[in-house]
């Protein structure tokens, strides 16, 4: 039986395949998820960490000597008295604190979410081209796991016929190249899934303009709680009260409270040099430290290029699967040695365009809604 190259070339593949051995486990696909999540864990720590004291009451306790008691001399005396020791202890909490603590998870919420845009862009601009491949491939997949084992069973007929004479061995060659084809199809198809799957997953659904908003509008809830938390610096609203007591005055009850409001005058210049910071940051910082817009954008001009180049030839192998099925029909009703040969020629070769219509059918799919078009 005579093979051609391409036939030798898918035989040898596969014997490669296998007699490799199998890993003992698969290795886990890269999750976007855990990258994000280690990011959002160190922010979050850190945000709770500094809201822990922002919350939390003070403890404080002095100890010293003031002037107390009646001055000594005589009328006109001006002195304030002699020095007393004096011992102070209590709380403070300041309320401003409940502010600053809620602001600075609700940051750490918005970097996390920040973060998470952030993966899924790269993993997205890292797949570049491949974006949306997933699917497609195992649309083909499917298609050719379904279509082998039918093709299988028709060389193997053929094989019979040939050794009863009643086939000759150009009809088995034709066959037989064919079938050939479809393994080697088969098998660049797993590697091609293999290949895949050892890159972030970018899920399927996902709109890169929506991600691109996404990432937005994290990063200025970032600045936006950020120049909230500077503002919050310059008041303070506290309530302190505990035990103050000095020594050999009579007080009755050694007790103090004291409410306390104070503004830091600074506060009048900051909201403008607040509002300059958080448009300057729109404006620059996501272009010039991140640079994932810019290169968004390619990936979509990419991206839309490769999707009407692809519903091109979705367009093409569809007229030529009908084609086929209509010939198919034609002759499926003949029972000539002539036509079953023919027949069977036909259904290898409509199995390949099958496939290779599944593949770009999801593969366009998968496209539009990357790019943000509507289904073909």
């Amino acid at each position: 039986m005579m093979l051609t190259g391409g036939a030798l070339l898918a035989l040898a593949a596969r014997t490669a395949l296998a007699q490799s051995e199998p890993p003992a486990e698969a290795a886990p696909r890269p999750r976007l998820e855990d990258r994000a999540d280690g990011y959002c864990e160190f922010v979050r720590g850190v945000a709770d960490a500094d809201a822990a004291l922002e919350l939390a009451p003070e403890v404080y306790a002095s100890i010293g000597v003031v002037n107390a008691g009646e001055a000594s001399g005589g009328v006109g005396t001006t002195g304030l008295g002699e020095p007393k020791p004096r011992v102070t202890a209590g709380l403070s909490y300041d309320f401003v604190g409940l502010y600053r603590g809620s602001a600075l998870r609700k940051r750490a919420e918005a970097e996390c979410r920040r973060q998470r845009a952030v993966a899924m862009l790269e993993a997205a601009v890292h797949q570049g081209s491949g974006l949306g491949e997933d699917a497609a491939l195992a649309a083909r997949a499917r298609v050719l796991d379904e279509a082998l084992p039918r093709a299988e069973e028709l060389v193997t007929a053929l094989r019979n016929d040939l050794r009863d004479g009643r086939s000759t061995l150009e009809e088995l060659n034709a066959v037989q190249v064919r079938l050939d084809g479809l393994r080697a199809l088969a098998t660049t198809t797993a590697l091609a899934r293999e290949r895949l799957a050892g890159r972030p997953r970018v899920a399927e659904g996902q709109r890169m303009e929506t991600l691109l908003e996404e990432l937005r509008t994290a990063d200025d809830t970032v600045e936006s709680y950020s120049g909230g938390l500077r503002r919050a610096e310059a008041w303070e609203l506290s309530l302190r009260g505990g035990y103050d007591k000095v020594f050999d005055v009579d007080q009755g009850t050694p007790l103090s409270g004291q409410l306390m409001l104070s503004y830091d005058l600074g506060d009048l210049w900051q909201g403008s040099a607040n509002a300059r910071a958080r448009e300057g940051r729109r404006r620059a910082t996501l272009q010039d430290v991140t640079g994932v817009p810019q290169r968004v954008a390619e990936l979509m001009a990419e991206l839309r290029a490769l999707q009407h180049t692809e519903e091109g030839r979705l367009r093409e192998v569809s007229t030529l699967v009908t084609d086929l099925e209509g010939q198919l029909r034609e002759v499926e009703s003949l029972q000539t040695r002539e036509v079953r040969r023919f027949r069977d020629y036909l259904l290898l070769e409509l199995t390949r365009l099958r496939a290779e219509q599944a593949y770009l059918r999801a593969h366009v799919e998968s496209l539009a809604t990357f790019v943000g078009a509507g289904k073909p």
